[in-house]
């Protein structure tokens, strides 16, 4: 995947918290993902970490407590970023600069969409933070994974979750593959600009959930089958290229996040259909291709479906 060296970048659409002196304590004492965090993972890493242990999410995290201090005082400082990142060339040679430029193009191709249907999609800024967050949903910290907040309409992301799917979760990794995870989050947007998020309610194979899981993972891939055609504001498109490898590292990602293999493999050994959340790895695969294949964020009705594969 890369960019065109002379597309330029807005990077008014990442908010840079790190270093900032964390910042999880307070707003209720609730974890996002207890609180209404949205995530590509979310619940299940901490199923996970629960089951493994050595984890800073306490006994009562299932409830959104047990996050202690994290510290206070957060600030947003993107000055760095302003500094650094302005075309796509440097999007091509840095990583943080790289994640700018994808949340462009993800957020140009939705900002096109909406106006097609005669909408107005309101951009959302993605935060990196470092070892925990506040949020509009209550605290968090990096065990939570990415996930989006639908009530301050952000997302977060601490980018050493990057090093922790290649780490923990065996996946290839890539550029495409951060991509992906950030495309999933802004689905996560969509349906709440759409209304959607509130039917993602429930545990289990059917639950609302999981569909809303699986349409963020179908939304991620019509972004990706768009991404090389939608223009910036420049009028050419931020995106050059998306290879079959990088498609090939998505889905291999998505295989490592479903429900079932995160619990047979990475916990219990066992899967329990009944608490899942997000889909099994062959539901994330399917539902990415749906959206990738086709292009069109109609096919992406998991609510509308009893085949969610």
């Amino acid at each position: 995947m890369r960019f065109d060296d002379n597309a330029g970048l807005d990077t008014s659409e990442v908010q840079d918290m790190r270093g900032s002196g964390g910042g999880g304590g307070g707003i209720g004492g609730r974890v996002a993902i207890g609180g209404g965090g949205i995530g590509l993972v979310g619940l299940v890493i901490y199923f996970l970490m629960s089951q493994l242990g050595g984890t800073s999410l306490g006994p009562s995290a299932a409830s959104g407590l047990g996050l202690g201090n994290l510290g206070s005082g957060q600030q947003v400082d993107s000055t760095t970023l302003a500094q650094k990142c302005h075309t796509g060339a440097d999007a091509n040679r840095d990583h943080d600069c790289a994640i700018v430029a994808v949340v462009n193009s993800v957020q140009d191709y939705w900002t096109q969409e909406f106006a097609r249907s005669g909408r107005t999609y309101k951009k959302a800024p993605t935060r990196f933070f470092s070892g925990g967050v506040r949020t509009g949903c209550g605290s968090a910290t990096s065990d939570t994974g990415p996930f989006y907040c639908p009530a301050d309409s952000d997302v977060y992301i601490d980018l050493s979750f990057f090093d922790e799917l290649k780490s923990r979760f065996g996946a290839q990794g890539g550029l495409f593959t951060e991509s992906y995870v950030l495309a999933h989050e802004y689905g996560h947007h969509v349906q709440n600009l759409n209304g959607t998020s509130k039917q993602g309610t429930g545990t289990g194979p059917k639950s609302g959930s999981v569909r809303l899981e699986l349409q963020a993972d179908c939304y991620a891939g019509v972004w990706a089958n768009h991404a090389t055609t939608t223009p910036t504001e420049s009028g050419k498109p931020l995106v050059q290229d998306i290879t079959q490898d990088d498609i090939s590292r998505a889905l291999d990602t998505a295989s490592r996040i479903g429900d079932d293999y995160i619990q047979t493999k990475l916990g219990s050994g066992q899967a329990n259909p009944s608490s899942f959340t997000h889909g099994t790895s062959a539901q994330r695969e399917k539902w990415f291709t749906t959206g990738f294949q086709t292009g069109l964020p109609a096919r992406c009705d998991t609510f509308g479906t009893n085949n969610l594969g």
